[in-house]
């Protein structure tokens, strides 16, 4: 879960001795309840019960050091610490106004979980030390990613690549990423953008402060107590020792903080990589009535209490015990928001299915996707189009990314615009609508249902009739408005005001009619005749639609018998 800082670095303190004064010191500073000792059956302070990998940080390793025995103490409550605090009490700017930030966005949404901005520091300093010192852009972008270890299973969990290695370089096994450790699967979840440049980017301490805090607020816990405030960390990661360690950084931070400048924030010790010296070390000078350490290596991993043998060379590392499982944060399964997921323009040609299916995503209250949320689909207004066997009503739920999907919707022969609904809730129903267009047919071609050359006497009337045939993707269109217009053969051609013509009622030659195609879209035209002038003539017929056909017509005399 936590961040490498070029090697591996302690959990706890210098000695065993000096975790358990420190720990003494925090109790005696009245902080929150710690959990009860590995030693008590390993039950957590919470009673819960664990689950798997279903961590925040997927259960990875983190790195820190206790805090300093002499914890820093608000201004004029105390005349033995100092007022400012220790070097260890500085958080980087950036870091420390993510933390703030963060407080307040969780008092807008979700005040009755109480987060303090000291319990995300906490888990910050504990997962990456306030992102490596607070080494972070003025976006609060950290300059390279803090990656965990790979979770292959060995001596971590194992969990396989979820996010095809787009946040953590890794497409084999996923690793914890960002100032907060979060594992890629988690994070696509819980993921915020809380620096408002819409993006939700994990290695952004302003998106992370945000994501921890909203994921430490799962479900209905109020972090003013202790027993929810146990359930939410140990969510983060299932570990009583990462309790514990979380819990002093907590109290630390609650007796008071102060800002440093990005990138000047204290790492843990042992971060340059250098091998501890087997010789005595002084104390440093804030751990409290000049107590030092014992000589000899550092403990093992865990500090389980062990004497420290006076061989300076350390054990080799060893898969750390089992932790209990516990019981992961649950989501809030209440709807807060129904959102279109990228349904595009509905629009169908009369008796085709729509292109398009509508598809919403349902929020729980805290702005996570929401699954299982039943979704009713309608179909509104005066149309024939239908969903699959007929109807108008289709309920379903969303998925895990809680999204859903509308089935295919099918347009009648009613041309016009209707709606489609969507409606997710009860007592408080979301409704998303969205405009549905069916368009009438339209020809796309027009042909001559034969090919006889049509010709006239001067005066005469053309012996063959001109019939043609609109059709759309092969089939004949009834109903199709054709317009029939004797034309020149200039380059913008218009009516022609001599050569063949038609006849009105009144049996007046005019030169442009408009028709309509009968069953089957075949048309038959009327007679057409030809005035004195031979030549050869055009009669071009256009469909509503705009697709063209020109026929030739030639009047000559005939030939001498």
């Amino acid at each position: 879960m936590a961040a490498q800082f070029g090697r591996r670095l302690r959990r706890g303190a210098t000695t065993t001795a000096v975790a358990a004064a420190a720990v003494a010191a925090l109790s005696a500073s009245q902080a929150p309840a710690a959990p009860q000792p590995d030693g008590a059956g390993d039950q957590t302070a919470a009673g819960a019960t664990p689950s798997g990998d279903s961590a925040a940080t997927g259960n990875s390793p983190y790195h820190t050091d206790l805090p300093p025995l002499n914890t820093p103490n608000k201004p004029g409550s105390s005349v033995n610490l100092p007022v400012t605090g220790s070097a260890e009490s500085g958080i980087p700017a950036s870091i420390l106004a993510a933390y703030k930030q963060a407080e307040q966005g969780l008092a807008g949404t979700d005040a009755a979980c109480r987060l303090p901005w000291q319990l995300l520091a906490a888990i910050g300093k504990v997962e990456s030390g306030q992102a490596r010192g607070g080494k972070v852009d003025a976006n609060g972008t950290t300059f390279s990613p803090i990656l965990g270890p790979a979770l292959n299973g060995q001596g971590f969990a194992l969990i396989k690549d979820t996010d095809g290695g787009a946040y953590d370089g890794d497409s084999t096994h996923d690793r914890a990423v960002g100032p907060m450790q979060f594992i890629p699967s988690t994070w696509a979840t819980w993921g915020q953008d809380g620096n408002g440049d819409g993006r939700k980017d994990p290695n952004n301490i302003y998106d992370a402060a945000l994501a921890a805090g909203r994921y430490l607020c799962a479900g209905t816990r109020d972090l003013s107590l202790a027993p929810d405030l146990d359930r939410a960390v140990l969510s983060y990661n299932h570990s009583t020792e990462y309790l514990r360690t979380v819990r002093s950084w907590f109290a630390f931070y609650n007796r008071g903080t102060h800002e440093v400048p990005d990138g000047t924030g204290v790492l843990p010790v042992g971060t340059g990589g250098t091998t501890p010296s087997p010789t005595p070390t002084p104390a440093p000078e804030h751990s409290g009535g000049g107590a030092k350490p014992s000589p000899g290596p550092k403990p093992p991993a865990h500090g389980g209490g062990t004497t420290p043998s006076p061989d300076p060379t350390p054990p080799p590392p060893t898969k750390p015990p089992t932790e209990p499982p516990t019981t992961p944060p649950t989501p809030p399964q209440t709807l807060g928001s129904l959102e279109n997921a990228g349904t595009a323009p509905l629009k169908a040609t009369a008796g085709e299915a729509f292109a398009q299916r509508v598809k919403v995503r349902a929020r729980n209250t805290l702005g996570a996707p929401l699954a299982k949320a039943p979704v009713t689909f309608t179909v509104v207004g005066d149309t024939d189009a239908r969903f699959p066997g007929g109807k108008t009503t289709v309920a379903l739920s969303t998925g895990a990314d809680g999204t859903v999907t509308a089935p295919v919707l099918t347009a009648g022969e009613k041309a016009g615009v209707f709606k489609v609904t969507a409606v997710a809730g009860t007592a408080k129903p979301r409704t998303l609508n969205y405009a549905a267009t069916v368009t009438a047919r339209q020809a796309d071609a027009v042909v001559r249902t034969g090919d006889k050359a049509l010709t006239a006497a001067p005066g005469a009337e053309f012996a063959d009739r001109v019939e043609i045939r609109t059709t759309y993707k092969g089939k004949g269109l009834a109903d199709t408005a054709v317009t029939a217009t004797m034309i020149t053969d200039a380059e913008k051609p218009a009516e022609n005001d001599k050569g063949p013509y038609f006849k009105d009622a009144e049996g007046e030659p005019v030169r442009t009619l408009d028709l309509a195609t009968g069953a089957d879209g075949l048309l038959e035209l009327p007679g057409i005749f030809a005035d004195d002038t031979e030549g050869t003539y055009k009669l071009r017929l256009t469909t509503a639609s705009g697709v063209t056909l020109t026929v030739e017509l030639k009047v000559e005399a005939a030939p001498a018998a």
